[in-house]
């Protein structure tokens, strides 16, 4: 059987610097596709990653290179319909793939990874470097670059408002899960308390102060039940300092702010919660809501972007604005046996629908077919 070679200049930037949703998805794509090899009609597929980066500050590992410009420059200067292909300082590779929002330009294929588009829809809300990356990908789109989304309901979005039909849906894969691994119980407080967990950056879209209310409901009929919420500070924390602060202070006592969460406190807490709430405005994936199905926890989460797709019939879901439905959910999954075991079962059913094999062999199928295009 023939072999085919593709070197994929892939960007590595998001592995750089405190490890975010994001910066999970592109590590594991990475590792996937180094782990996967792919066929096609005409034999293997060998893909050879060329990783790169555009951070002056990134401590580069051996394989990776280093863009001759700054990020905040090379946002200003992509965005530009005159902006120099890069394919020099990227190695000449077939195809190039940015990670995360933005690629630069090249006489290569590209291909850019959008997970989202809340910050699209919402420029006023956007820091001036994601409003440049949002230029940037408007240009590179315009340009003729080929959008990967990790759902049906991101592709729907970036199709209304970037107006392109080049736009490929890959399911990303579920985080890495070890099920009988017995976790020492980290310093957490009361730790016998029953509690619904939110995880996640405190950002507006993660919707945490209509989670409070929703609380307040779940507190007055659970008078031990907490609620932890685990993520770093984000843009939304004032409003959630602000929802706190209104509390009573008997239900006060009974939030628990974890800023601090590390793997370890992630892994035991999405073990021994009650319920996951994800009450999103929006969502490109989800991957808590597939860590807490992974654990065997219950999911009650909004309707919202891409969640309905990704949770499948494991989660009950609620309008994201409706807090008396989300109180309502977590209250069935706190107090019903019943449906806590279905939505369990579902939920184990539903992440054996995702792979990381699955998402390297359609990224290399693209990766090849965009080649052979050019």
């Amino acid at each position: 059987m023939s072999q085919v070679g593709l070197q994929v200049a892939i960007d590595a930037g998001p592995l750089h610097g405190p490890r975010t949703g994001i910066g999970n998805a592109v590590a594991w794509t990475i590792e996937a596709l180094r782990r996967h090899p792919t066929a096609d009609h005409d034999g293997a597929v060998d893909v050879e990653l060329l990783p790169y980066v555009t951070s002056a500050r990134a401590k580069l590992h051996p394989d990776e290179r280093r863009l001759p410009v700054p990020a905040a420059l090379a946002h200003r200067l992509w965005a530009r319909r005159s902006a120099p292909a890069m394919d020099r300082w990227l190695g000449r590779p077939d195809v190039v793939h940015g990670t995360n929002y933005v690629v630069p330009p090249a006489h290569a294929p590209r291909i850019v990874s959008v997970y989202d588009c809340w910050f699209l829809d919402h420029p006023d809300d956007a820091h001036p470097d994601v409003a440049r990356a949002g230029a940037v990908l408007r240009r590179s789109v315009e340009d003729g670059a080929h959008v990967v989304t990790s759902s049906a309901a991101t592709t729907d979005r970036v199709s209304d408002l970037f107006g392109t039909d080049r736009i490929s849906t890959i399911h990303l894969g579920p985080p890495p899960h070890e099920p009988e691994q017995r976790r020492t119980a980290p310093a957490l407080g009361d730790l016998d308390a029953p509690f619904v967990l939110a995880l996640g950056t405190v950002e507006r879209r993660k919707n945490l102060p209509t989670l409070i209310e929703a609380f307040v409901r779940v507190a007055a009929e659970h008078p031990t039940v907490q609620l932890r919420i685990a993520g770093r500070d984000g843009d939304d924390s004032p409003a959630l300092a602000a929802a706190l602060d209104r509390l009573r202070p008997d239900i006060r006592s009974r939030v628990v702010r974890h800023v601090t969460v590390d793997e370890p406190v992630k892994r035991w807490l999405l073990d021994h919660a009650t319920v996951l709430a994800y009450p999103s405005l929006d969502e490109g994936f989800g991957f808590p809501i597939l860590e807490a199905q992974q654990a065997g926890t219950p999911v009650a989460a909004s309707s919202a972007g891409s969640i309905p797709e990704i949770a499948g019939s494991g989660a009950l879901l609620s309008l994201p604005t409706d807090h008396e439905a989300l109180a309502a959910n977590l209250f069935w999954a706190i107090d019903s046996p019943t449906k806590r075991s279905e939505l369990i079962e579902r939920g184990h059913i539903n992440v054996e629908r995702f792979s990381w094999q699955q998402t390297a062999t359609a990224l290399t199928t693209l990766y090849l077919r965009l080649a052979r295009e050019a």
